[in-house]
């Protein structure tokens, strides 16, 4: 005769099991926005630096090149994140994604507090570890949370980036306002308020796959073969057109257009605020119309649009800069979705991969277009950088199919 007490307690589990596999197919719409929340708090405080370079270029009397060199120091720590991924698909990282905005803020909010090249590359080098820690594991969290909607969730997480980098240099740009540059540590405390938030709202939430088993260099390897190649061709292509907008812009509006830190810094966020409407529908349309036909589409109108902004009226501006974040900044959440797709069973190793190469090219087009305008002037160097991203467009053929997914 069976115990009921251990009956009871077998059906439950079973029944536990049940809702835990609805659960992996379901679209979790809390636990996304609270990861995204977190990308958004993060992303704010890592978006310091770049409205910052005219007043540094000029306090240190760096050139293009130096200055914009500054943001690769924050890309180097992307080295780690294949490892970073690999631990992810193991072991539970969500500490790294709870922590992370905690020490970006402090760490992105001390650059007032050093006065050498040496000691603020440094300390963005400091900060450039955080950000891996954060970046590798947290879209595997949101691939997981999102079920079958990995697109949609994606748009989520990369719009907030997107938000978090169109309010962040109008934050910093207050705080030098309001503390002085020395004085805007004081801003990091947001970061640990949200760190506080994600620390109940994420600590149960799983950080790893649950076929752990598949998890293994073995499944990954012959399939990023594959991937990998035609992501690098697509990286190399369109780069050095983000890498002028992003990192450049605010230089380029304060000597070419001869505007003030806060117009420079007011540039950014009209491109960044774009970018969030772009990610958030590049995503979903991409699970729609499929991640091909949607990068070929942003990657052909983009060049365009930065070539219209260089030459044309002063007047078209404003609307040009809406255009440009829409379109230009839109392919990340494809590409990040296109990499959840090729890599169910490693998805983590497989965004660590993704943001190690996305990282480390864009160091290339950063010094790539400083040395531009280093050599010449700023036009000539976003121009070169629109031309240089037609050559992405081809490799968007030679991308896989999408692969069934797992859970």
């Amino acid at each position: 005769m069976s115990d009921p007490q251990a009956t009871i307690i077998h059906a439950l589990d079973e029944k536990s099991a049940m809702q835990d596999e609805a659960v992996s197919g379901a679209f979790q719409t809390g636990q996304v926005g609270s990861i995204a929340a977190g990308h958004l708090t993060h992303d704010v405080y890592s978006s310091f630096l770049t409205p910052l370079l005219p007043l540094i270029q000029k306090s240190m009397g760096l050139s293009y090149t130096l200055a914009g060199s500054l943001v690769i120091f924050t890309q180097i720590p992307s080295l780690l994140n294949p490892f970073i991924g690999y631990m992810a698909d193991r072991i539970s990282v969500r500490y790294f994604v709870i922590l992370a905005p905690a020490l970006t803020a402090t760490f992105f909010s001390s650059i007032g507090l050093v006065s050498s090249y040496v000691a603020l590359a440094l300390l963005l080098f400091a900060a450039g570890l955080s950000i891996a820690a954060f970046h590798a594991p947290a879209p595997a969290m949101i691939a997981k949370v999102s079920g079958r909607r990995v697109g949609a969730g994606m748009s989520i997480f990369m719009a907030a980036g997107e938000f978090a980098r169109a309010i962040g240099p109008l934050f910093v740009v207050a705080g030098v306002a309001w503390f002085g540059l020395d004085g805007i540590w004081r801003l990091a405390a947001v970061g640990w308020l949200m760190s506080l938030f994600l620390y109940f709202r994420l600590r149960r939430v799983p950080a790893t796959p649950r076929n752990q088993n598949g998890a293994s260099l073995s499944t990954f390897w012959p399939q990023a073969r594959r991937v990998f190649p035609p992501l690098t061709w697509l990286l190399l292509g369109r780069i050095f057109m983000l890498a002028a907008l992003t990192t450049y812009l605010p230089i380029y509006m304060s000597d070419v257009r001869e505007g003030t830190l806060w117009l420079a810094a007011a540039s950014l966020t009209v491109l960044e605020a774009a970018g969030v409407a772009g990610a958030l529908l590049s995503g979903t349309l991409s699970d729609r119309f499929g991640r091909k036909r949607v990068l070929f589409f942003l990657l052909c109108t983009a060049p365009i649009l930065l070539l219209a902004f260089v030459y044309g009226p002063a007047w078209l501006a404003l609307p040009l800069l809406l255009l440009l974040g829409f379109i230009s900044i839109s392919p990340q959440p494809v590409m990040l979705a296109t990499v959840q797709d090729q890599f169910p069973e490693n998805r983590a190793l497989g965004n660590g991969t993704f943001l190690a190469l996305n990282f480390l090219i864009r160091a290339l087009g950063i010094w790539v277009v400083g040395m531009f305008a280093d050599a010449f002037d700023l036009n000539i160097a976003f121009t070169v950088a629109a031309f240089l991203a037609l050559l992405s467009i081809p490799a968007v053929f030679f991308l896989p199919a999408k692969r069934m997914e797992v859970a």
